[in-house]
């Protein structure tokens, strides 16, 4: 009788930390993700020329886009070494989009603020890195 009640015991105490470990568990899954989604490893401003800008995916649509960034090269050389910068832009950034666009159609030289992403989600875009804010450069 004693042993039934000692095994009883262990087993309602195995269950209770059993259910502690998952819920443990699913709230480090929670945080990590949301660290991830959210969370921006670093911040920069880039200058070029726009060559793209485009609505892309199967399912979720995302705007994607690419930047000239015509640099001199590191031979010292007058000749242009051409760079690119593939970024990502929200589609709640409607501002952004069309003067991303206006700059493409333009030819304009823009300067790109971005936040770099700590991992990249498809949902959300091809890249890490997304353009906040567009300043263009007379």
């Amino acid at each position: 009788m004693e042993t039934q009640s000692w095994l009883q015991n262990a087993k309602t105490v195995m269950i209770k930390w059993i259910k502690r470990i998952f819920i443990i568990a699913i709230i480090a899954v929670i945080a990590v993700f949301s660290f991830s989604y959210w969370g921006t490893y670093s911040e920069g401003v880039r200058s070029g020329m726009v060559v793209k800008i485009s609505k892309k995916g199967w399912v979720f649509k995302t705007y994607e886009g690419q930047l000239n960034l015509q640099t001199f090269g590191a031979n010292k050389s007058p000749n242009l070494v051409s760079e690119s910068f593939e970024f990502s832009v929200e589609s709640d950034q409607e501002a952004v989009i069309k003067a991303l666009e206006e700059a493409s159609l333009s030819g304009e030289r823009v300067s790109l603020k971005y936040e770099e992403r700590l991992a990249k989600f498809f949902w959300r875009g091809d890249t890490k890195y997304f353009v906040t804010e567009v300043e263009r450069l007379k």
